[in-house]
């Protein structure tokens, strides 16, 4: 599936700019806004690398519902660090409600991937191909 390295590379570009964030928080404005926009970016990076490979490794269906829900869950978390950011170079926000949509399409993200793997666990189940580990 291609689109698990596109995945994986707004991930990494998010990685980056979670440390770039870190670094302007550290050196010139010790914002909380920063902190937790830097914060957010870094986790979420490391979860779209891991959600990139198991999109890899998924049956097709399967990956295109993770695919979508690791989509949904890096702009959420882009529009919520966005926002956080602007406060500071911005002095205002991205618009109105920017920072609360982008909290809920990752909260709701995050329960999706629940759901799909709890989903992807009883087919695996059902249909006897389960791996132990």
């Amino acid at each position: 599936m291609k689109l698990a390295f596109f995945i994986a590379a707004i991930a990494a570009i998010q990685g980056a700019a979670g440390v770039a964030l870190a670094a302007a928080a550290a050196h010139l404005d010790a914002s909380p806004f920063l902190a937790t926009a830097s914060q957010f970016l870094m986790i979420h990076a490391a979860a779209g690398v891991g959600l990139a490979a198991l999109a890899r490794a998924a049956p097709r269906r399967q990956a295109n519902w993770l695919a979508a829900i690791a989509l949904a869950l890096q702009a959420g978390v882009a529009l919520f660090s966005g926002d956080m950011a602007a406060r500071v170079f911005l002095s205002g926000k991205l618009f109105k409600f920017a920072a609360p949509i982008g909290g809920g399409l990752t909260i709701l993200s995050w329960c999706a991937l629940a759901a799909w793997a709890t989903f992807a666990m009883l087919c695996a189940n059902s249909s006897g191909t389960a791996r132990e580990s």
